[in-house]
């Protein structure tokens, strides 16, 4: 999808704030974001009232993940041709449909199909959103443009997860999904009012698109964040049962320590795209290195609740540091298909993501809960060796040239 905004849109969108249109996919980026992960703090509830065990009950975030996984470049491809925003009109209503499901779903299955139906407005909504984004600012501020509606996801950990959370507990993990719903009409409106009607320049085929995202270093980076970021849903898809069983927490402390490491990603999407526009690939090396220690360092001392805490606050902000710079190094590869790349991007991840929370559930049955956080931290380990060898291999073609 090769739609751009208006020479003089971007040049005033470069001087001073970020512009409004901006904000309005950052409150999209909200609501998926409070779907995505608000299943994790209610996952114990969940798996009670359908009578399934937590491991089972995990499946259903890895159902979401591979919906995204699976979906988004189908649905990228299939929408090409269709105008910005209406496209996200439309993915904001595939959403809404696929919350009010979940919330009436009367058994196991139902509820996983409607997890899958609401997870395939996820990847490409932030697909498309990303090269807006990106548009909408001047080069040297990409990064932090993205990461600027990155931030949707990153607030939802802060207010709407833990609120989520709190109302899952206390009238029934229905309601959970109920709030959703409620923030993606709000969402859909912000869309129609705030997003500009864009011209759209004559797309690339299908089959041009398709080999845009060949490429081997593209490859390898789609690699790298769908294993380094797969820590993330290895652990924290079972965060609620570890911090209630291994740490020792009482279930209403959970909502709190979840505010908690939802500050954490808020400030480390911020800082990763500010380094990003500043070290793209340094600071993507750095950041898998950091996610690997910190996890060994947890899987140490979970036991120890203070100690807990303050890592896993640590853990927010070097697990959403690599995001933004992931996504602008991917659509700087893919110029003949930046929103097919980007939304690629997603659905990488939540390879990763299904990987890891069906990996997780496996360390659990086999290994048991404390084993985890070492398994998350081997993975963004391989992450960070990944993520260097794309970076001597960026230096090897400068010089080459």
């Amino acid at each position: 999808m090769n739609q751009q905004l208006t020479h003089e849109n971007v040049a005033q969108s470069g001087k001073g704030s970020f512009p409004l249109a901006l904000f309005s996919l950052t409150a999209g980026a909200f609501a998926i974001g409070m779907t995505e992960f608000v299943i994790m703090g209610i996952l114990p509830n969940v798996a009670n009232d359908l009578s399934v065990s937590i491991p089972k009950a995990g499946q259903l975030i890895t159902s979401y993940a591979l919906g995204v996984a699976i979906g988004a470049p189908i649905l990228a491809i299939a929408t090409n041709r269709l105008p910005q925003k209406k496209l996200l009109c439309l993915l904001m209503v595939l959403f809404i449909i696929g919350n009010v499901i979940a919330a009436v779903a009367p058994s196991y299955t139902i509820l996983m199909v409607a997890r899958l139906i609401s997870a395939l407005a996820h990847g490409t909504f932030f697909g498309v959103g990303s090269v807006i984004a990106a548009n909408l600012v001047r080069p040297n501020r990409q990064a932090a443009a993205v990461s600027m509606m990155m931030a949707g996801l990153t607030v939802a950990n802060i207010v709407g997860v833990p609120l989520g959370t709190f109302i899952g507990q206390n009238l029934g993990w229905r309601s959970s999904f109920g709030a959703v719903v409620i923030m993606g009409v709000i969402s859909l409106i912000g869309i129609m009012a705030l997003i500009p009607d864009v011209r759209q320049d004559k797309s690339s085929s299908a089959i041009r698109q398709i080999r845009a995202l060949m490429q081997p270093k593209l490859l390898l980076i789609l690699l790298t964040g769908a294993i380094g970021c797969s820590s993330l849903f290895t652990v924290f898809t079972y965060i609620a049962p570890l911090l209630q069983d291994v740490t020792g927490f009482a279930e209403h402390s959970v909502t709190w320590i979840l505010i908690l490491f939802g500050f954490g990603v808020t400030i480390g999407n911020i800082l990763g795209g500010k380094l990003a526009d500043w070290k793209l690939m340094p600071t993507l090396v750095g950041g898998f290195g950091a996610l690997s220690l910190i996890l060994a360092l947890f899987a140490m001392i979970d036991e120890i609740p203070v100690a807990a805490v303050i890592t896993i606050f640590i853990w927010g902000v070097a697990a959403f540091t690599v995001l933004p710079g992931l996504q602008v190094r991917i659509m700087s590869l893919a110029k003949d298909a930046p929103a097919l790349a980007s939304t690629s991007n997603h659905s990488a991840l939540n390879f990763g993501n299904a990987g890891g929370a069906f990996l997780g559930g496996l360390v659990i049955t086999h290994l048991g809960l404390p084993a985890l956080p070492w398994v998350g931290a081997l993975l963004s380990l391989i992450g960070m060796l990944l993520a260097y060898i794309v970076y001597r291999w960026d230096k090897a073609t400068r010089l080459s040239v």
